[in-house]
């Protein structure tokens, strides 16, 4: 008697009926990484700023300067009687130059960073505080 190895077609069939139901309903969870890597971008550039206004608050501090203009790794960074880098292109932009692509406005007392092609820009940003060097980020209309 001769038996025959290998798959006959239904059973073919079927394995491709349940691959297709495993990607049909795994398929949206990977669908949005583009909102997700905006939410993650506008992190970075918060972090960013963070870092870039502590750093001209510390040179100010340890200089005893008390506003003006100092020099963070050759760029000249504008900086107010508080030692925070200015809300213009020559303080906080200076000190972290916009990444490609996004849009900075400048609105006293704050400077606001917006990525490329954000769904709701006015909910997807970081937003740095000259007054205070603070900073704040809104991802929740970053399309994640």
């Amino acid at each position: 008697m001769y038996q025959q190895k290998g798959f006959t077609l239904i059973e073919l069939v079927v394995v491709i009926v349940i691959l297709g139901l495993l990607a049909a309903t795994a398929l949206p969870r990977f669908i949005n990484l583009q909102g997700d890597a905006r939410q993650a971008a506008v992190q970075g550039v918060g972090g960013g700023l963070r870092s870039a206004a502590a750093l001209a608050k510390a040179h100010v501090m340890v200089n005893g300067s008390s506003g003006g203009t100092i020099s963070m790794d050759g760029v000249n960074v504008a900086v107010n009687a508080s030692g925070y880098p200015t809300n213009a292109v020559g303080g906080i932009e200076a000190a972290l130059p916009s990444p490609e692509g996004w849009t900075v406005v400048h609105a006293a007392p704050t400077t606001t960073y917006t990525p490329p092609s954000a769904p709701t820009p006015g909910t997807c940003n970081a937003v740095y505080n000259a007054n205070n060097g603070s900073v704040t980020t809104a991802s929740a209309g970053c399309g994640g």
